[in-house]
C-alpha cells in the first residue's frame, strides 16, 4: 500500500519524533510513504480571505502532484493536513480561486480538487483498520491516556470530514487498537492557546493548565495529540507527559 506523502516544515525540525515514530511504524505496517521531492512549507495557518490566492499555491502543487500519481496525500502533523484538506476543498467549491492557482503554476494537467489528502490517523481507520492493527501490536501500552484533539484536526466539519468536532472517537480508537484505556475528558477538544504562546504567554498557560488538569482529574497518565504546537504549549505545564500519537504506536508496534 502506497501513498504520497507531505511532512511540513516542523517535522523537519522541532517534530523530528513525530515523523521518525510514524515511517518506522508504517513500515512496520507494511505502508510506503514516499516524501514528495519538491514540498514547500504550506505556510501553517489557513488564510481566512478568500482573494488570499499565494500562499495556497504549495498546497495545490502537493495535491495535484499526488493526484497525478494517482496516491492518496498523506500528512501527519495536523496542522498542514489542516491547510491542505481545506485548500483542495476550496479547489472543488471556488472557480476563482481553482482558475487563478491554475494559471499560476501552469500545471501539465489541471487540478481542479480530484485527489484526496488524509491524516495519518485516517489512514490507520480507513485504509488499513484499526483490527488490523490490533494483531500486529506486541507491546500493549496497559496505561490510561487522554487524547487531546486540538482545533485544527477537525474543524471545520464540512472540510475536514475526518471525525465529530465535538465528541470525536477516532484517536480513542486508536488509543484501544494499542492497548491503552482511553480517558474522555471535557477539554479534550479546546484550544491551547495555538500561536498565542508567541505573544501572550500567560493566556496560553491558562488555557493549556485547564486541558491537563481536566485530563488528570479524570484519571488520565499521559495525553497523546497530533499537533505540534499543542504538545509544545501543554508539555510547558510540567504536569503530565505529552506525547505524539506516532510514538504510542511505534511503541506498540515494538519499533520504538
Amino acid at each position: 500500500m502506497k501513498f504520497s506523502y507531505y511532512p511540513g516544515c516542523t517535522l523537519k525540525t522541532k517534530a523530528q519524533e513525530l515523523e521518525k515514530y510514524g515511517l518506522d511504524s508504517a513500515k512496520a505496517l507494511g505502508i510506503e510513504l514516499e516524501e514528495q521531492k519538491e514540498w514547500q512549507c504550506c505556510g501553517a495557518v489557513y488564510p481566512l480571505g478568500s482573494d488570499e490566492i499565494a500562499s495556497r499555491l504549495s498546497s495545490v502543487r502537493s495535491l495535484a502532484s499526488a493526484h497525478s500519481k494517482g496516491e492518496k496525500l498523506v500528512t501527519i502533523c495536523s496542522a498542514c493536513h489542516h491547510v491542505l484538506k481545506r485548500t483542495n476543498e476550496d479547489l472543488k467549491k471556488d472557480e476563482n480561486f481553482r482558475r487563478k492557482a491554475n494559471n499560476y503554476l501552469e500545471l501539465e494537467n489541471e487540478y481542479n480538487g480530484e485527489g484526496s489528502v488524509i491524516h495519518y490517523l485516517e489512514m490507520l481507520r480507513d485504509e488499513i483498520g484499526f483490527d488490523a492493527i490490533k494483531e500486529k501490536v506486541t507491546n500493549p501500552l496497559n496505561r490510561k491516556i487522554g487524547a487531546y484533539y486540538g482545533c485544527m484536526l477537525l474543524k471545520p466539519k464540512k472540510d475536514m470530514q475526518m471525525d465529530d468536532p465535538e465528541n470525536p472517537t477516532i484517536i480513542e480508537d486508536f488509543i484501544k487498537a494499542l492497548g491503552g484505556t482511553p480517558v474522555v475528558y471535557p477539554y479534550r477538544t479546546e484550544c491551547c492557546g495555538a500561536y498565542l504562546a508567541v505573544n501572550n504567554k500567560e493566556l496560553t498557560d491558562r488555557m493549556s493548565e485547564k486541558i491537563t488538569k481536566s485530563a488528570m482529574e479524570n484519571g488520565a497518565e499521559e495525553i497523546v495529540t497530533a499537533c505540534p504546537l499543542c504538545k509544545y504549549n501543554l508539555e510547558l505545564r510540567e504536569e503530565i507527559s505529552v506525547k505524539y500519537f506516532t510514538e504510542l504506536l511505534a511503541e506498540a508496534l515494538g519499533v520504538k
